[in-house]
């Protein structure tokens, strides 16, 4: 039997997400958690509508999944953002314990990895899932900011 759950499936979800921080003016980020081939939590970026620079997909994901759980900790969890991580969120999910982390596009200025931020031990990272979308998305999104 073919597991249909594959990480491109679950990217497709935090795309949705991420379409829907581009309809409503945000930066299109999205993510979702997930456990046991579960979506436990959604999210995308809210940073303009909150006036919160902390409102970010994945602090949104995490707030939500750790409500969820009724814990801190995300072991067993597994991320799926459409961009790599910031430090800021990084740190966050460094202190989560989340089991893994997925992202679609790098951030070749901003990201975790050029600024050299830490994920748990334990996190298991997957770079490029569906990168050319995520990418294609954030692409359009600054096309028409500058206009």
């Amino acid at each position: 039997m073919i597991n249909p759950f594959t990480d491109e499936y679950f990217m497709k979800k935090a795309l949705q997400e991420a379409e829907m921080a581009f309809e409503k003016g945000e930066i299109p980020v999205g993510a979702i958690i997930v456990v046991n081939n579960t979506v436990i939590a959604r999210s995308h970026n809210l940073t303009e509508l909150l006036n919160d620079v902390t409102a970010h997909a994945e602090m949104q994901a995490i707030t939500a999944a750790a409500n969820y759980l009724g814990g801190k900790y995300l072991k067993d969890c597994a991320l799926y953002v459409t961009l790599e991580p910031c430090q800021m969120c990084a740190g966050a999910l460094y202190w989560s314990q989340i089991s893994k982390m997925v992202f679609g596009a790098s951030d070749e200025h901003r990201g975790y990895q050029k600024l050299g931020t830490q994920l748990h031990p334990k996190t298991v990272v997957k770079r490029g899932v569906l990168a050319h979308e995520a990418s294609e998305l954030m692409r359009r999104f600054f096309a028409e900011k500058r206009k």
